[in-house]
């Protein structure tokens, strides 16, 4: 037998080979559990890449290998405005002055209150322990420290602890600041340094500004807090799920919330003052190219104008259970667009922590700690390198 006819027989018994099949069976094995994502995946890519390059190694040249993995719907750039985006490999740091917020502070927030915030910032060790106190982000670029209450980590009834510093406890305005503590909540004007502590029951962990409320609760109960008088009443939303309000809308406008998992997704509608709920309707994801899906949204959501933003974890090309974020219309429940951040990062990454006023997303990202995502373009910007904490932004 010569070598053209070693060939030829190398040949045809491997075009009975389906790369696809191993690619594919590993696929589903990711779509079982979210919690091995990462080996299924490696061991996919392991399969494709073996099979993938044996095939090409013994078919001619002129005859190219059929691609490995899941077949998706061809899209626009993913680095410009598509439904599905995803970020460059690396980050340009362009100035902002929310890159100030990684300074230590310079001066007691009782000496030198602020005009307006910018932000607030709990440094933390790598065991997620406070490592410090809370720093203000004037916008005249003067880091402060919060000096004038101490802030004990929130707890649930189980004892679960977390930092009091969360996306939503500054106001849009950045005037003031709210924080869940255990039997109270405790209001900062910072303009003046001025303390107040209202006393409520139960055990307390997330606040959301509402207009000329600040919406604070927990598992149990949440209670509608009139920013001037102090009073306070139950409201019957839930406050995990809640949507933070646009701040620019009025105060009569409805309280948005969100639940469910994967087809069961939910965006509901409620009224301003009691919370009763007025419609719901199903998030359509129809506008995402196959095999893109939301799984389950995560961490606090933000509205702006029509507009909604909030972390997901989702089902991308190549795993189920990767990290996104989503912007959709808050009308319809439409999704208009998907950050896909892939599968390499921490499980919870990457949460929304708000607008800005140029219609941007302003989220968590590894291994920036801060980013600004242009959704209409695509475009996308780190704002601080690598700092490890909690943070809030003003609307």
């Amino acid at each position: 037998m010569n070598e053209q006819d070693l060939r030829q027989l190398l040949t045809v018994s491997v075009e009975d080979v389906l790369p696809s099949q191993p690619a594919a069976a590993g696929w589903e094995r990711a779509r079982r559990t979210r919690r091995t994502r990462r080996a299924v995946g490696v061991v996919a890519l392991a399969v494709a890449l073996v099979g993938g390059g044996t095939v090409a190694a013994l078919r001619p040249s002129a005859a190219p290998v059929p691609p490995v993995g899941p077949t998706v719907t061809p899209t626009a750039d993913p680095t410009h405005g598509g439904p599905v985006q995803r970020p460059p490999t690396e980050l340009t740091y362009p100035p902002d002055p929310l890159a100030r917020l990684g300074d230590p502070a310079t001066v007691p927030l009782s000496e030198r209150p602020v005009e307006r915030a910018l932000a607030l910032f709990q440094p933390l060790d790598e065991e997620g322990r406070e490592d410090g106190p809370v720093r203000v982000l004037g916008d005249d670029g003067v880091v402060r420290s919060l000096d004038v209450v101490p802030l004990v980590p929130t707890r649930d009834a189980s004892g679960n602890k977390a930092t009091a510093v969360k996306p939503g406890v500054l106001s849009p305005d950045g005037r003031s600041a709210a924080f869940a503590q255990t039997k109270e909540l405790v209001m900062i004007d910072l303009t003046t340094a001025a303390v107040r502590r209202i006393p409520l029951d139960g055990y307390l962990e997330l606040v959301v500004w509402a207009h000329d409320r600040v919406l604070v609760g927990g598992d149990d109960r949440t209670y509608a807090v009139d920013r001037v008088t102090g009073t306070a009443s139950t409201i019957d939303v839930p406050i995990w799920e809640l949507i933070a309000p646009d701040p620019a809308a009025g105060r009569e406008a409805p309280l948005i919330d969100m639940y469910g998992e994967r087809t069961s997704l939910k965006l509901r509608s409620r009224a301003a003052r009691d919370g009763k709920l007025r419609s719901e309707q199903t998030i359509n994801a129809s506008a995402l190219p196959s095999p893109y899906q939301i799984n389950e949204f995560y961490g606090r959501g933000w509205l702006h104008g029509e507009r909604l933003a909030r972390a997901a974890w989702i089902v991308s090309s190549e795993i189920d259970g990767a990290e996104g974020t989503a912007v959709l219309d808050a009308r319809t429940g439409r999704v208009l667009h998907l950050l896909d951040l892939g599968r390499e990062r921490g499980k919870g990454c990457c949460d929304v922590l708000g607008w800005d006023n140029k219609g941007a997303v302003l989220l968590r990202l590894e291994p920036a700690a801060l980013a600004r995502w242009h959704p209409e373009t695509g475009e996308i910007t780190g704002i601080i390198r690598d700092l490890r904490g909690a943070i809030a932004l003003a609307g």
